[in-house]
C-alpha cells in the first residue's frame, strides 16, 4: 500500500486525554459505544476507529497487519498526541504491531484477548478435543451464502445464520454490518464487510507478523483475557513479557473471547482503573 486509507473515526467527548478503540475481524468501531460513552463522561475523548474493509472504512486489495498498523498510525498522528490504544483480537493484533513500530504515538496499550502470535488454522490451543475448531471461516462462508436479493428483514437473516452461528450474541454482532440502503433491485441489502478479500486472506490473520529486530514497548500495557478463552495461554506469556516488559494481564470470569461484551461492566472498571494509572504518571 502506497499511501495509508484513511479510517473512518467519531469522537465521543470535547477534552481530556485520548483513547482510541480498535475493533476485530467482523467489527466495527460502534461496537464499543456503550463503553465510549462511559469514559466520555469520565473525562477522555474516545475515538471509535473502523478499520479497513469494514465498518464505513474504504475497502482494500488485502488484509495486512503492516498496511492496518500503518493505517491506524497515520490516523494517530493527526490527533496530535500520544494516545491509550485498545484493541481487540483483530485490532489487539494490529494495536501491538503498531506500538512496536510506532510507540511514540502511544501512551499506553490496552490488548483484549489475543496474544502476540500465531493461531492454528483448526482453531485449537489445547488438548482438548472437545474445543471447537477456529468458526470465522464458517462464519464468512454463512455471510456469503446469505441471498440479499431475497432477503425481506432481519429476522430472515438472523435465521440464514443460525445454523453457523448459534451464538445469538455473535449474530447479532455479526448482523450490525449488514444494511440496507434502499428498495428496489436487490433490496437494498448489502455487507459493510469485504467478505471476499477478508476470506481469502483469512490465514494472514492469523499470523502475528515478526516485529522488527529488538522491538519492545516500553509503556504501561494491560492485557485483558477472557477466563473462558483459549485465545491467551500461560505459554504465550514469556513472549508478551519479551515485548511488552511493563504489562499486567487481567482475566476476567465467565467470559470468552467477546469479554467487552460479555462481561461489560467488569470490562469498563478494569479500563477506568488502568487509564486512572497511567494518567496519573
Amino acid at each position: 500500500m502506497t499511501s495509508p486509507v484513511r479510517l473512518a473515526a467519531r469522537t465521543l467527548g470535547d477534552t481530556g486525554p485520548r483513547v482510541v478503540f480498535v475493533h476485530g475481524l467482523f467489527g466495527q468501531g460502534r461496537n464499543w459505544t456503550t463503553i465510549a460513552r462511559a469514559l466520555a463522561e469520565d473525562g477522555h475523548r474516545v475515538t471509535l476507529l473502523d478499520l479497513p474493509n469494514h465498518g464505513h472504512s474504504p475497502w482494500t486489495d488485502r488484509v495486512d497487519y503492516g498496511d492496518m498498523a500503518e493505517a491506524l498510525a497515520a490516523e494517530l498522528d493527526l490527533l496530535g498526541e500520544p494516545v491509550t490504544l485498545v484493541g481487540h483480537s483483530m485490532g489487539g493484533k494490529v494495536s501491538m504491531q503498531l506500538a512496536l513500530r510506532r510507540p511514540e504515538l502511544l501512551r499506553a496499550l490496552v490488548v483484549v484477548d489475543i496474544a502476540p502470535t500465531d493461531y492454528p488454522e483448526s482453531g485449537g490451543r489445547t488438548d482438548d478435543p472437545d474445543e471447537e475448531a477456529s468458526p470465522f471461516a464458517a462464519f464468512i462462508a454463512a455471510m456469503q451464502a446469505m441471498d440479499l436479493d431475497r432477503l425481506e428483514n432481519r429476522e430472515q437473516a438472523d435465521a440464514a445464520l443460525r445454523a453457523a452461528v448459534p451464538s445469538t450474541m455473535v449474530r447479532s454482532f455479526l448482523l450490525q454490518s449488514l444494511v440496507r440502503d434502499g428498495v428496489g433491485a436487490g433490496n437494498g441489502w448489502r455487507w459493510r464487510l469485504n467478505l471476499e478479500t477478508l476470506a481469502r486472506d483469512l490465514g494472514e490473520l492469523r499470523r502475528f507478523p515478526e516485529p522488527p529486530p529488538g522491538a519492545t514497548f516500553e509503556g504501561p500495557v494491560l492485557w485483558i483475557a477472557g477466563a473462558n478463552s483459549t485465545y491467551v495461554l500461560e505459554e504465550d506469556r514469556p513472549r508478551m513479557d519479551q515485548l511488552f516488559p511493563h504489562v499486567r494481564l487481567v482475566r476476567v470470569k465467565n467470559a470468552g473471547h467477546w469479554v467487552h461484551s460479555e462481561q461489560p461492566e467488569v470490562f469498563l472498571e478494569t479500563v477506568r482503573r488502568f487509564l486512572a494509572q497511567v494518567e496519573r504518571g
